[in-house]
């Protein structure tokens, strides 16, 4: 991404909130995590390139970037079941990071970094083009309300900004519970040259209508399918990698009959 494409990506970016900040109660003990664990895990935001090498005390191991990750149950599993791995974690939420915080210092993790701030200015000042080995984006706010639909993050330019990010070969696993997200996800991920879709499974669209299409020479900021997406199949989702855990929540919906789709590309 040259300087200018850069400057480009930050105008567009300016118009997009993908969260709304919560006015959470921070729990002793998250702030206890914060003070006694931030110095050490907690990396500020700057203006330039991170060093992930540095970052994670020399450790060459794969560096792994997760999206937004809530209270950090999930990603305190998979960096305990993956510790040859590392991952940079990224949230905004105060009591998400003091959560996640107390559970590095509970399980004794130490291939975990975090980052309070917004995910799209971290991607675009302090990600060095082609140094992540994966993105892991879950559950991210599906803005269920049409109108509401153009704060979704998974949207072509963000995306393009994902995979610039991201080494060749190396890949990027989304999964939401909610079905109408999931489409957008796939169709704007498909339609991405330099992504390949893993799953071998082809679908139809089920959640947009005809009347919800782009129209000919139409300019929208938000996602919308085209009526030959509509009437296509595509390549579709994947099970469950066996490294993402089944949170409390999922578990809820599941017995619910809710569904959950994972969807996991590779950049060529």
């Amino acid at each position: 991404m040259t300087q200018s494409e850069s400057q480009k990506s930050e105008k567009r970016f300016e118009r997009i909130r993908s969260f709304v900040l919560r006015a959470g109660r921070t729990t002793g003990g998250q702030q206890r995590a914060l003070d006694e664990l931030g110095p050490q895990y907690l990396i500020p935001f700057q203006e330039q390139a991170l060093d992930l090498v540095a970052a994670f005390q020399g450790s060459t191991n794969p560096k792994i970037l997760e999206i937004g990750f809530g209270m950090g149950e999930t990603t305190a599993k998979i960096a305990a079941l993956r510790s040859q791995d590392d991952f940079l974690a990224i949230e905004v939420h105060t009591p998400g990071v003091g959560a996640l915080l107390k559970l590095i210092g509970e399980n004794n993790l130490s291939n975990l970094r975090l980052i309070r701030h917004d995910a799209v200015e971290v991607l675009e000042k302090m990600i060095a083009l082609n140094s992540l080995d994966g993105i892991h984006i879950y559950f991210a706010d599906p803005w269920h309300k049409k109108r509401h639909h153009k704060r979704r993050l998974i949207q072509s330019p963000f995306v393009k900004l994902l995979v610039s990010k991201l080494k060749p070969g190396a890949y990027l696993h989304l999964a939401t519970d909610w079905h109408n997200y999931a489409e957008q996800m796939l169709l704007v991920l498909n339609a991405e040259t330099t992504l390949q879709n893993t799953s071998a499974n082809r679908i139809k669209v089920e959640t947009f209508s005809s009347e919800e299409a782009a129209k000919s020479g139409e300019t929208v900021n938000e996602f919308k399918p085209s009526l030959e997406q509509l009437s296509s199949e595509h390549l579709g989702y994947v099970e469950r990698p066996s490294y993402r855990p089944i949170t409390k929540f999922e578990t809820r919906g599941i017995k619910l009959g809710h569904g959950v789709w994972d969807l996991v590309y590779q950049k060529k």
